[in-house]
């Protein structure tokens, strides 16, 4: 016999966990038996990942001489691995310091310290609109009242921040932007911008949750230093990194760079989470990084995901000229397709699916659910001939939802 869920004595903040229409999506796509395109999940491409490379790290790394690979490792994260992202970030706009590092069991790992350690239940969080949606689920799953702000081709519209917190009449407790190859958008926040968005921080008090994960994977334009590199130490700069994006998802490593005074705090969230990160993927990871074999894997997929934007944007250009728009990024992973005349996408996705393409629906990176006339893609995933099948099945189903 199954209680009644209403009658189990839930917490008030379970209300408040919405969940991720991005990773619900991979349970629906495994249940579907017909051909789809996918460019919902945002996920390295299979091919991308260095799978060779791991391998030969590995049986050193996790060797039957190594029983220790398996054991529990310190929470603040395997001091191999610690060393080793810390030499290899040596030069980069991310370079750091071994005090300001905690490794994480990834990104969203640290988006969750952060919001634990900061977020109080009724405080105001900024978020991007649109803006990744586990970004926002996470503020809200600690009881944040959110307050979206507009994104344009240069990132997060700083001065319609500063008016928005003007009228609600309280200063946020925390910003949270993804500001490179922003996820859904792929725009960047300008350096000007950049400068803007600190400097109001700095005055309001605030946290700025800097979301990076995609950093890396510039392959147009000219590189902008990152918010922890402007901030050049300042302590209200809270900034996650992930090895997802660039090196494998199904590892779940990644890393926080924060004030050293916050590493005891942030070692006892974690110790009340999952005691440590797994000390077999950070093993694995401390061998990819000390062979170099990184950059030469950044070169590589860069050169790929470059490719595979220009072939969706042709793809786009053929069959969606007349009837949407959408970004152009330098980097990263998605374009953000809006429709005009306007396409109801929600509408759109199960007849989509039916035709064998996914995305994800524009109301997804909306709290308030702002974006029903556009949708998000994934271009790195997908292969150009595939794209260019898989944007042809998208026009169908616009076709067919008229019909």
């Amino acid at each position: 016999m199954t209680t009644p869920t209403t009658s189990l004595p839930l917490a008030a903040r379970a209300d408040d966990l919405v969940g991720s229409v991005i990773d619900s999506s991979t349970s629906l796509l495994a249940r579907q038996s017909h051909d789809i395109v996918r460019f919902a999940m945002g996920s390295p491409a299979a091919e991308a990942i260095p799978t060779r490379a791991l391998a030969e790290v590995s049986a050193t790394a996790l060797g039957v001489h190594r029983p220790d690979s398996f054991d529990y490792a310190a929470t603040e994260g395997d001091m191999p691995l610690r060393e080793a992202l810390v030499a290899a970030l040596e030069g980069t706009t991310d370079a750091t310091t071994l005090d300001r590092v905690t490794i994480t069991s990834g990104g969203m790992q640290g988006l969750d310290l952060a919001c634990k350690l900061f977020v109080d239940p009724g405080d105001l969080v900024t978020v991007e609109s649109p803006t990744y949606t586990n970004g926002s689920a996470t503020a809200l799953s600690y009881q944040a009242q959110l307050l979206e702000v507009p994104v344009d081709q240069e990132g997060m519209d700083v001065d319609a921040l500063v008016a928005l917190v003007d009228h609600a009449g309280r200063t946020p407790k925390a910003i949270y932007t993804v500001p490179t190859f922003q996820n859904p958008s792929g725009t960047s926040l300008s350096l000007a911008r950049r400068h803007q968005l600190l400097e109001v921080a700095r005055e309001w008090g605030s946290l700025v949750i800097d979301d990076d994960p995609y950093g890396m994977l510039r392959f147009a334009g000219e590189p902008v230093p990152s918010l922890h590199q402007l901030a050049d130490g300042d302590p209200l700069v809270f900034s996650v990194r992930t090895f997802s994006k660039i090196v494998a998802p199904g590892l779940r490593v990644g890393w926080v760079d924060t004030d050293p005074s916050l590493q005891r705090l942030l070692i006892n969230a974690k110790q009340a989470m999952d005691t440590c990160t797994n000390l077999p993927a950070q093993r694995m990871l401390e061998g990819f990084l000390r062979e170099g074999y990184l950059a030469e894997h950044l070169t590589r997929t860069r050169a790929a995901y470059h490719e595979r934007k220009v072939a969706m944007q042709q793809a786009l250009t053929e069959h969606f000229g007349d009837l949407a728009r959408w970004t152009d990024p330098e980097g990263g992973f998605f374009l953000w397709v809006t429709f005009d005349p306007a396409v109801d996408t929600e509408a759109l996705f199960e007849v989509a699916l039916a035709e064998g393409v996914a995305y994800i629906p524009g109301n997804a990176f909306s709290p308030s659910r702002r974006f029903p006339d556009a949708l998000r893609l994934c271009f790195a995933s997908t292969p150009p001939p595939r794209i260019a099948e898989g944007v042809a099945r998208l026009r169908a189903a616009v076709d067919r939802l008229a019909g």
